[in-house]
């Protein structure tokens, strides 16, 4: 029974994960740039000037600025270090062309999904904003559907079995570098999770606010570091991704179908545009200026800043590195190392560690989030959750956890699927509501999205959320 039921979850995943998905996405990530005019591209400069005023909070909500720490928390995780590596030795160094592609798509698909989550969003019994995409498929779609088979692929997915795969990924790194016993590193883990987690999503955003700046920037001085001294070589690196992958490399013509699934999905799972998994934190903000489509533009630098900066990072310093037979993690730790000596393995391993946990109390959040639409948004069933999830931290430090990321991979998918959807049947409400944005930006006015009563009812609004 056991074998029948992983035959059948890899075959689903397969088709999933293999062709499915990587069209749909890319397929929404074009179709949304289509119908916003290239708003990713035409609106660059805005995207980062709405940074400024990104700190405000209220009683409410979060700042839109801790909303963007932990949907790049939830981001930047070991496939940043560790997932690209894979992608280059699959697919050569064109895979980071493709790469760089998909993530400027789903810009595009990332401030679809976050814009609609703010609009969607409604109070909680203490008063605070809540919102994503199971709101929004309940609200703007009517759709029980939708937004109970969505919240029970996410709790499954990101309330237990991929915090699980980050601890596992931060034991391997300290049993591997420093002896450390799987479970004793587990045991840490779990007891630093739940100092964070206990205190609800604001604690949760005021860690990510913390960490988020601290991890990436210090990654990025690091590598900037090695670019600084290789700098006469990355002009050749840049044109090896790009002859790589528009086949022009010697003998790589036939490395170009590899360059582009590798890098596409690359890509695809490392920004999560489309996913649904951010619009859950940016739905909790106080949008600066207040208006839904802002936090689509914050959102939108989230995978920016994933893909095209740490990604780009961890790229780079691989295709500076000698020919070496390492793959993995131990190919970015190998990388490093040539170039500034042994701490550099130490520091990878630290930032595994750093990546790995943010991700992890992030996605606490998420799961959280969901509770309403499975009948568990109650005292119970948020300790039920918590209990769950840190027990699953300990499980995964030391557990092999091949079928139970299969399981996982599945959920994702599926929740991936009815987001996509409701994301398409949505299109109409999302330019209605970006037009409104774009209308006031032309009048040199700060944007404030006033709803009426007729569109309150039209568009299926939290009444006076936004009046």
């Amino acid at each position: 029974m056991g074998s029948l039921i992983e035959t059948w979850v890899g075959t689903i995943n397969g088709y999933l994960w293999g062709s499915v998905l990587v069209y749909l996405l890319s397929a929404c990530g074009i179709w949304f740039t289509l119908r916003l005019k290239g708003l990713q591209f035409r609106h660059f400069g805005h995207m980062f000037g709405l940074l400024k005023g990104s700190r405000a909070s209220s009683s409410e909500g979060i700042s839109s600025f801790q909303a963007l720490c932990t949907t790049v928390a939830a981001r930047v995780g070991t496939g940043n270090l560790m997932g690209v590596a894979v992608a280059i030795t699959l697919g050569g160094a064109g895979a980071v062309f493709w790469m760089w592609l998909i993530a400027l798509l789903g810009m595009a698909t990332a401030y679809a999904e976050s814009t609609l989550g703010q609009l969607y969003k409604e109070k909680d019994e203490f008063g605070n904003f809540r919102g994503g995409p199971a709101y929004y498929m309940r609200k703007g779609l009517n759709s029980k559907f939708l937004a109970v088979g969505f919240s029970l692929c996410l709790f499954f997915g990101y309330g237990f079995v991929f915090s699980s795969v980050q601890a596992n990924s931060i034991t391997d790194a300290f049993n591997g570098s420093y002896g450390i016993e799987p479970l004793t590193t587990g045991i840490v883990i779990t007891i630093l999770a739940g100092l964070v987690i206990f205190g609800g999503l604001r604690n949760i955003a005021r860690f990510a606010e913390l960490a988020v700046p601290f991890m990436g920037v210090a990654y990025i001085l690091v590598v900037s570091y090695v670019l600084l001294l290789n700098a006469s070589a990355l002009p050749d690196i840049f044109m090896q991704i790009v002859r790589s992958a528009i086949g022009l490399q010697e003998a790589g013509g036939g490395l170009v179908g590899a360059a582009i699934v590798h890098g596409v999905k690359r890509g695809l799972y490392s920004n999560e545009a489309g996913m649904g998994s951010a619009p859950n934190a940016a739905a909790a903000a106080v949008p600066f200026p207040n208006h839904p489509a802002s936090q689509g533009y914050v959102q939108m630098f989230a995978v920016f800043f994933d893909t095209i900066v740490i990604c780009s990072c961890t790229a780079f310093l691989i295709l500076l590195a000698d020919d070496t037979s390492a793959q993995g993690i131990q190919l970015t730790q190998q990388a490093l190392v040539q170039q500034v000596g042994a701490w550099g393995s130490d520091f990878v391993t630290f930032a595994i560690m750093l990546f790995a946990f943010t991700s992890i109390v992030a996605n606490y959040a998420y799961a959280d989030n969901n509770l309403k639409y499975l009948g568990l948004d109650h005292k119970w069933g948020h300790l039920l959750l918590k209990v769950g999830f840190l027990a699953m931290l300990i499980f995964g430090s030391q557990a092999s956890l091949g079928q139970v990321i299969a399981l996982a991979d599945m959920s994702t998918g599926l929740m991936t699927l009815f987001n996509v959807t409701a994301l398409f049947l949505l299109s109409k409400v999302l330019i209605a509501i970006s037009k409104n944005y774009h209308e006031q930006l032309k009048q040199g006015r700060l944007p404030q999205y006033q709803a009426s009563e007729q569109e309150e009812q039209s568009f299926n609004l939290t009444k006076n959320i936004w009046r």
